[in-house]
């Protein structure tokens, strides 16, 4: 076999291997993010079954609590299997994870009602809701970063930007599912029996996830770092030593991130039922077709920021999003369908500016040996703050201002800032991935210092 033919088949080989990479994070994405929004969807009869109260402003508050004590649980995923995958490499820690998230999804759809077992039901909820968080937490940055280094580096943001996208695609697919539940079902069997269906098909989901997981390559650039010895022993600790800087930088970026996210999937549905008052079917189907608008600006963004940059794609979308957000709020609140539909495509497509772009980030401000805790620590924590209490935040703030804009001048504001430090953001789309610290023989580091060399632990 000739030296030319020996390389096609090499390099078919390796497309291959891409892809299926990608697939993988796609799916991982996928049950990450359903698993998440689901649970928004139903929440007026999760709010009715579990937390049953004569007060619906107080029924449906709890309700968005249980949603937020899913997030307290990430910073500690973000350490467990950001520190494993340093450790030991992302593939078997991204299989464990999905079957534990897929597993307590399907948990909370057989669990019993309030008026079964009582105060215990709730508990049970917040358990499970409570072990999604943990495998959550591992999950976007270890998936992703698996994408990145896996990816041809003229390709690195447009491919984490497409993954994450699929992040997108849960929400629009648990929309209408839930939506022809209830249609089909009626809303006596819905409340009934029929929530639990969408629960169930999570850990099916899971199971396909894990299947494809299982046969994915682990890494190059972590495969690179442990034939050179040079793993990091105590990566978190490596973070806050070397990497303050970049922490830093990762956790406003994704402060940004966590609230736009979980304001269009995990609040705004409810926003349109309850403080709006359009219908159900309005609602989810408003969603739907705004949350189309953000994954076809996602993998734009990503592809735009391999040719321009990282940095001026998120200060495009930084800065946009936070004029975007009053209006796309006064057109969501009008009352109709058409203007729900606008306000919030408006809004989806800006934030999904600014979403293609950020995942990539997240990884390249970090080397190789750190890469999944940093990354994770970051995002979780951001995510803990503006993310898991999006909808509790935006259900008070109408209540106590009855205004149904206060959640979009909170909105305004934190993209505002998120802008600001965009514009300080150091370039990352042209450094290799595996730096000075990872090995020896690594691609000198083209990205300017974040901050002093120290020495490596």
């Amino acid at each position: 076999m000739s030296d030319i033919t020996m390389q096609s088949a090499d390099g078919r080989r390796a497309g291959r291997g891409q892809r299926r990479v990608l697939v993988s994070a796609a799916i991982g994405q996928f049950v990450e993010f359903y698993d998440f929004v689901v649970y928004a969807y139903v929440a007026s009869t999760l709010a009715t079954l579990f937390f049953p109260s004569h007060d619906r402003f107080a029924s449906m508050l709890a309700t968005f609590a249980v949603y937020a004590v899913g997030f307290g649980m990430r910073p500690l995923g973000g350490l467990l299997f950001g520190h494993l995958g340093d450790r030991i490499g992302r593939r078997g820690v991204l299989a464990a994870i999905i079957l534990l998230m897929g597993g307590s999804t399907a948990v909370i759809g057989v669990l019993p009602t309030y008026s079964q077992i009582g105060f215990v039901a709730p508990l049970l909820l917040i358990a499970a809701r409570l072990v999604q968080g943990l495998s959550v937490g591992g999950e976007a940055i270890g998936s992703n970063a698996l994408v990145a280094e896996h990816a041809p580096d003229h390709r690195r943001g447009a491919n984490v930007a497409l993954a994450y996208a699929f992040g997108v695609i849960p929400a629009v697919f648990a929309a209408l599912f839930v939506l022809a539940l209830n249609n089909i079902l009626g809303d006596a069997a819905f409340e009934s029996w029929g929530w639990r269906i969408p629960f169930l098909l999570g850990g099916v989901i899971s199971l396909v996830g894990l299947y494809i997981r299982r046969r994915v390559s682990e890494s190059p650039a972590f495969e690179a770092v442990r034939s050179t010895e040079r793993v990091a022993k105590a990566p978190l600790v490596s973070v806050f030593q070397e990497h303050r800087r970049a922490l830093g930088f990762a956790f406003v970026m994704a402060s940004l991130s966590g609230l736009g996210f979980y304001s269009l999937t995990g609040y705004f549905p409810s926003y349109l039922t309850e403080s709006v008052k359009l219908s159900a079917t309005d609602a989810l189907v408003s969603n739907s077709i705004a949350l189309t608008a953000a994954f076809i600006s996602m993998p734009l963004a990503g592809l735009l920021s391999d040719r321009i940059g990282r940095r001026p794609v998120l200060v495009i979308g930084a800065g946009t999003s936070a004029l975007a957000a009053v209006p796309a709020y006064v057109l969501a609140s009008s009352g109709s369908i058409g203007t729900a539909i606008a306000g919030q495509s408006l809004l989806a497509f800006t934030l999904g500016i600014f979403f293609g772009g950020v995942g990539i980030v997240w990884l390249e401000l970090f080397p190789t040996r750190t890469r999944y805790s940093g990354a994770a620590i970051g995002l979780n924590a951001a995510y803990v703050i503006f993310g898991g209490t999006a909808p509790m935040f935006g259900t008070w703030l109408v209540g106590v201002t009855d205004s149904l804009l206060a959640p979009s001048v909170y909105l305004a504001v934190l993209a505002t800032v998120v802008f600001l430090v965009a514009c300080r953001l150091p370039e990352t789309h042209r450094t290799s991935l595996l730096r000075t610290e990872d090995s020896d023989h690594a691609t000198p580091d083209l990205t300017p210092e974040l901050e002093p060399k120290k020495a490596t632990p």
